[in-house]
């Protein structure tokens, strides 16, 4: 195999080209001693250039080390399997493979090389939509460690952009020392004009490559997602993908949407459960936020109670109309989900499974709504500070 040597060249390009000074969070919590990590999340959160930069940190001997993505022509001619046969043999150990669900076979392929060349290292990177709790993954699914990559926090942003470097603060630490964090932090730089730069073009680390063309450039992503991600993963018709984008354009007409399934149904004149099939693509493809009303398991086909999009990036770049209210609900959610579940509650905007009740939006917020929960509090956009509790929307984006 001639043209291997193809591979062999542009992956030392782009191990040799890749920037070290910033490293995602992400970076620093990964067991790269593993035998087989999978590290999914969106596009453009820089999945790639965390794979680039531990190879160039953590290596000496080139040749034992290969990074390549599995949408290069390459694989047209040639199989996976054919590539680790090929790279084991001659000596190689840590195969780096990314976009893996651009390659139809990768779940069985990944499987039989994990199981025939047991000293050799696989690192997997894929969509977000990837869902790998499936039957037909099961056995795939007792021999990897999952990573989830998120966008950029607030936190990330500042560093990112030389303004400052701050540690994470956990949940507990924003709640019950909002004050003096918010002190220390807005004595070092001015945060609220950082912050209203972050919500429209940080989360997504790409911005920096020319932020004049950034809403362009994500509406572009978006598209690829549904046009081809979404069909891919979720074995989606042209129509289904017509009707996608058709939903997601509901969506960005009215946020939050507080879904009435009838109507949507009627208008992109689908069938309940293909809709709701959409909304959980769309969900697991990090376009938008489904809220329900309980914690538990969420199935594929329950029905949400409100949907957001899944970052402000997104709202800036699609949404026809939204108010401050509805970007600070936003934020926060995308925020707080790092944790884990977040709950729609009666009262309030926001919940934990513990009862934990948030209230996000402008200045004057008031805690009318929350009032009668114990543990409740009011989130704020627009302010510096806080008080008792009441606490600044752009705090929470340094909880990771």
């Amino acid at each position: 195999m001639v043209e291997i040597n193809l591979l062999f060249d542009q992956s030392m390009r782009l191990i040799g080209g890749v920037d070290l000074t910033h490293k995602r969070y992400l970076y620093s919590q990964i067991d790269w001693t593993d035998r087989l990590i999978i590290i999914k999340g969106a596009k453009g959160v820089g999945k790639t250039t965390m794979l680039l930069q531990h190879i160039r940190e953590n290596f000496k001997d080139f040749s034992k080390v290969l990074y390549v993505s599995l949408d290069h022509i390459w694989f047209s001619k040639y199989s996976l399997m054919e590539l680790a046969e090929f790279f084991y043999t001659h000596g190689g150990e840590y195969l780096f493979l990314d976009e893996v669900h651009k390659y139809p076979t990768w779940i069985q392929e990944v499987k039989n090389i994990y199981d025939y060349y047991p000293k050799l290292h696989l690192v997997v990177t894929g969509s977000s939509i990837l869902n790998l709790s499936r039957n037909k993954v099961a056995d795939l699914s007792r021999r990897h460690i999952m990573y989830v990559l998120r966008g950029l926090s607030f936190r990330e942003y500042l560093e990112l952009e030389g303004i400052a470097k701050f540690p994470i603060f956990s949940l507990g630490q924003i709640l019950s020392e909002h004050i003096s964090l918010a002190m220390d932090i807005t004595s070092q730089i001015k945060v609220l004009p950082a912050f209203e730069a972050y919500i429209r073009h940080g989360y997504y680390p790409f911005y920096r490559e020319n932020v004049e063309n950034f809403d362009t450039r994500l509406q572009q992503v978006v598209t690829t997602v549904i046009e081809t991600e979404i069909p891919l993963v979720g074995n989606l018709e042209i129509e289904s993908v017509y009707k996608a984008k058709r939903l997601l354009g509901c969506l960005a007409q009215q946020t939050p949407y507080i879904l009435n399934i009838s109507d949507l149904c009627k208008k992109l004149e689908v069938s309940r459960n293909n809709l709701l099939k959409l909304l959980d693509l769309m969900n697991q493809a990090t376009l938008i936020r489904r809220l329900y009303a309980k914690d538990g398991e969420i199935k594929a086909l329950a029905k949400p109670e409100k949907v957001l999009f899944d970052n402000t990036n997104l709202m800036y770049a699609l949404a026809a109309n939204f108010d401050s209210g509805t970007m600070g609900e936003t934020f926060f959610a995308s925020q707080m989900s790092t944790l884990g579940t977040i709950i729609m509650p009666q009262e309030g905007d926001l919940s934990l499974p513990d009862g934990t009740t948030f209230e996000a939006g402008g200045p004057g917020k008031k805690h009318t709504q929350v009032k009668d929960i114990t543990k409740s509090y009011v989130v704020r956009d627009g302010v510096e500070m806080g008080f008792a509790n009441k606490i600044p929307l752009w705090l929470f984006g340094m909880l990771y």
